[in-house]
C-alpha cells in the first residue's frame, strides 16, 4: 500500500516504534516517517509507506506546529525534562509582559546550535552517543525561521507557548535559548506536534484505532480515490493535494514514465503562476499519476522527472 498516515503519536515511544507498529498494523513491506519526536513527545508523525516512501523530503520541507510548556528555573544538559540539571535559579521574577516580548524577540530568522542530544551525525554516529560518553562535539549554528510564536499560558515555573516554524528547528533548544534571554533558564517539559503544513492534530488516527479505519484502496497505477472522506490516511495523490498538477498528452506519458524530460507543449494544461525550481505533480489525461517533476531553473518551460511511480 502506497499511502500517507496522519498518525498521532503516543508519549514513551520513539518514531521508529510507532512506524513498525504501523507496518504490523497494515502489513506494510517498507514504511519510514517524515521527521523525528522525542519518545517524551506527542502529536503529529507522517508515516510513509510503499511507493509513498520517496515522497519523504516534500514533506519534510513543510513547516510545523507546536504546543511547546517549559519550565522556567533550570536547565538541563539535554534541554529537556529527562536531562541532568547543570544550572538552578533561585526565584522567578520575571512578568508576563517580560515573557511576551522575549517570545516574540524569536521570531523571523534566528541561529540555533544543535544540541549534542539529538539525531545528528558526526562522522556517521549520532551525536547523542558522544554526549552519552560526555563528549562535547563542536557544532555550527544553522539558520532556522520562527513565522509565529504565541504566549499560551503562565503557571510558574510552567509557560505554555504555540510556535510555528521551519523545518530544522529545534523546540528544545528554543526553549533553552529563551530561558538564557529570560535570565531564568529553562529546558523543554511537554511537546505536542499539532501540525505539519496542511496535516492538522484533528485529522490524525492514533494506533489504537488505526485497524479499525477504513484504508483507501488504490490501483498499482495511483488512480482513483475512493475513500476521499478519510482524513487521516492518505494516498499519495491526495497527501500532495497542496502541490501543483500538470496533465501531459496521451503521446508523452510513456516519455514521463521513462523518466524524460517534457515541455509546455507537451502539456494539457500549464499554470501561470509556476516558478523555476517548484515541484509538480504529473499525470496521464485520465489522472494516473506518474511522476513528480520539477521546472527546469534557467528555463522555465522544460520540466525535469524527480520521481517516477511507474
Amino acid at each position: 500500500m502506497d499511502l500517507v498516515i496522519n498518525l498521532n503519536k503516543p508519549k514513551n515511544i520513539t518514531s521508529h516504534e510507532a512506524v513498525s507498529k504501523i507496518k504490523k498494523i497494515i502489513k506494510a513491506k517498507k514504511a519510514g516517517h517524515c521527521g523525528t519526536l522525542d519518545p517524551f513527545a506527542t502529536g503529529i508523525l507522517l508515516v510513509c509507506t510503499g511507493k509513498a516512501t520517496r515522497l519523504t523530503p516534500y514533506f519534510s520541507n513543510l513547516t510545523k506546529e507546536y504546543i511547546a510548556v517549559m519550565k522556567l528555573g533550570e536547565t538541563t544538559d539535554t534541554q529537556d525534562l529527562h536531562g541532568k540539571v547543570i544550572e538552578k535559579t533561585d526565584g522567578i521574577n520575571v512578568t508576563e509582559a517580560e515573557i511576551k516580548n522575549v517570545l516574540k524577540s524569536f521570531e523571523g530568522k534566528i541561529l540555533q546550535k544543535p544540541p549534542m542530544f539529538s539525531a545528528l551525525k558526526h562522522k556517521g554516529v549520532p551525536l547523542y552517543k558522544f554526549a552519552r560518553k560526555g563528549i562535547d562535539i563542536p557544532r555550527n549554528e544553522r539558520e532556522v525561521y520562527i513565522y509565529k510564536i504565541d504566549l499560551l499560558e503562565i503557571n510558574l515555573p510552567f509557560v505554555t507557548f504555540r510556535v510555528l516554524c521551519s523545518k530544522g528547528t529545534y523546540i528544545r533548544t528554543l526553549c533553552n535559548d529563551i530561558g538564557k534571554r529570560l535570565g531564568t533558564g529553562a529546558y523543554l517539559s511537554q511537546l505536542e506536534r499539532i501540525a505539519i503544513g496542511p496535516f492538522r492534530i484533528n485529522d490524525s488516527v492514533t494506533l489504537e484505532t488505526m485497524s479499525s479505519i477504513p484504508i483507501p484502496r488504490t490501483s498499482e497505477k495511483c488512480r482513483g480515490e475512493p475513500s476521499e472522506n478519510v482524513r487521516d490516511v492518505y494516498t499519495m495523490n491526495r497527501a500532495l493535494s497542496w502541490m501543483p498538477e500538470i496533465r501531459v498528452k496521451e503521446l508523452s506519458v510513456e516519455r514521463v514514465k521513462n523518466g524524460n524530460q517534457v515541455t509546455i507543449d507537451d502539456c494539457l494544461d500549464f499554470p501561470s503562476n509556476l516558478a523555476a525550481g517548484d515541484s509538480i505533480k504529473i499525470k496521464s489525461p485520465d489522472g494516473e499519476f506518474l511522476a513528480i517533476g520539477s521546472l527546469f531553473e534557467n528555463h522555465s518551460y522544460k520540466i525535469k522527472m524527480d520521481i517516477v511511480f511507474d
